[in-house]
């Protein structure tokens, strides 16, 4: 046997369809998949309370292999170190950082943290520089889910507001809207970004017609039984529940149960989400994610906390956000808004950003977790464009050993194995 024959038999061979992704636990349930390929694979939750595709009909050859070259449990490409940007081997490219939030005060109190993102979209449409918002919101026959949304109006925006702390696949709809050959706006995770970003490498369409793309920091996708925790610790049945909200109106906010003759049940942020036997326990795909800062966007606009000594105030107060700004087209967009009276910021610090986020560190490190998969012969993603040295010598060494001793311990207890729907 030969070298090349024994490196085959080590390491796992690569996925050779969406069936492949989800069995090793790679799915981030973006949705990418079921926009190429529908109505022959849709998306859904599946046992474990996660959105994975559900493959109805034979899928054509050539579209199996667009899934496989744009899918994010297959690889990620991130931006290495661009030009005219200062690099930070965790929070990536920045032209850029402020707090900012919604000048609007209604859009400020309803949306996430301070509103950046929504009042984002609402300027790009009412500018007229886009014609729709690819977004999610809050199911209407089911509240504590989320769906992939189209809004073509700043109220539209503004109506699925909230935060959303549960399995989406926002791209469902988004060779829908490539169809259609009308400018519009991705806000999503940051998955879904590169995802994106590796269909625009071949379809010119992606490039004409999404001026801009939009993300939050991901702190991972928990699981939907988490929420179904939530409603069960009140005593309520699913039936009943017309609200649904992860952080209530007025920022952080309480975690807000609402039924459908208005009787109200609040948890206070913190810990509300720690329900039950499932935990906050989240998919396995984002523990080993390379990109949790959304690196690949034009803005990552994640919460700016209010700190205190250090330390995080849950109180309700008017909320802001962190603007980290990537790109070129992301500066200018961000200060187009700001003159249109839409945006408001204020100076914050690279050390600031440090206390607010502390899980995202974790992010400098990934790499120890794709390579302890690769040495267990699983499954794993492509990640190229990371500045991977950078990012382990930041981590040093109790964080490289963190990562690994997590991954094969996850590995040996079954955490990254899935059912199919």
């Amino acid at each position: 046997m030969n070298d090349k024959d024994s490196k085959r038999r080590f390491f796992a061979p690569p996925a050779q369809d969406v069936e492949d992704v989800v069995k090793a636990g790679l799915c981030t349930g973006c949705g990418m998949c079921a926009s190429i390929a529908a109505p022959a694979i849709s998306m859904g939750i599946n046992v474990e309370g996660n959105m994975r595709p559900l493959v109805e009909a034979e899928v054509a050859a050539g579209k199996t292999g667009q899934i496989m070259a744009f899918c994010p449990g297959v690889s990620v490409q991130g931006p290495g170190r661009p030009k005219a940007s200062t690099v930070h081997p965790v929070w990536g490219p920045m032209h850029e950082i402020h707090r900012s939030w919604s000048r609007e005060p209604l859009v400020r109190h309803k949306a996430a943290a301070g509103g950046t993102l929504t009042a984002l979209g609402r300027y790009l449409l009412s500018s007229g520089r886009v014609q729709a918002v690819l977004h999610v919101r809050a199911d209407d026959r089911k509240p504590w889910l989320t769906i992939s949304t189209i809004s073509r109006t700043p109220d539209e925006v503004l109506g699925g507001a909230q935060s959303r702390y549960g399995p989406s696949s926002p791209l469902v709809n988004l060779h829908r809207l490539l169809d259609e050959e009308r400018r519009f706006v991705v806000i999503a995770k940051p998955c879904d970004i590169s995802a994106v970003r590796a269909l625009g490498r071949v379809d010119p369409r992606v490039e004409q017609l999404i001026p801009y793309m939009l993300t939050i920091f991901c702190g991972g996708v928990p699981s939907a039984h988490i929420a179904k925790a939530v409603i069960r610790h009140h005593g309520l049945d699913e039936l009943d529940i017309g609200l649904y909200r992860f952080r209530g109106e007025g920022w952080p906010g309480p975690l807000r149960v609402q039924t459908r003759d208005g009787t109200v049940y609040d948890l206070p942020y913190p810990g509300a989400w720690y329900m039950g036997k499932f935990g906050y326990e989240i998919q396995f795909r984002c523990k080993i994610c390379p990109d949790t800062v959304g690196e690949v966007a034009d803005v990552s606009v994640p919460d700016g906390w209010i700190l205190r000594n250090g330390k995080r105030l849950y109180a309700e107060a008017p909320g802001t956000n962190v603007a980290l700004v990537r790109t070129p087209a992301g500066q200018e967009l961000l200060h187009a808004a700001i003159d249109a009276g839409y945006l408001a910021i204020s100076p914050v610090s690279l050390e600031e950003i440090e206390q607010m986020h502390t899980n995202h560190q974790r992010k400098a490190a990934a790499s120890a977790a794709l390579f302890a998969l690769r040495l267990m012969g699983q499954r794993t993603i492509k990640a190229f464009g990371y500045r991977t040295m950078d990012g382990l010598k930041h981590a040093g060494l109790r964080g490289i050993f963190q990562e690994f001793g997590g991954t094969v311990r996850r590995v040996l207890t079954g955490q990254n194995w899935e059912h199919l729907i």
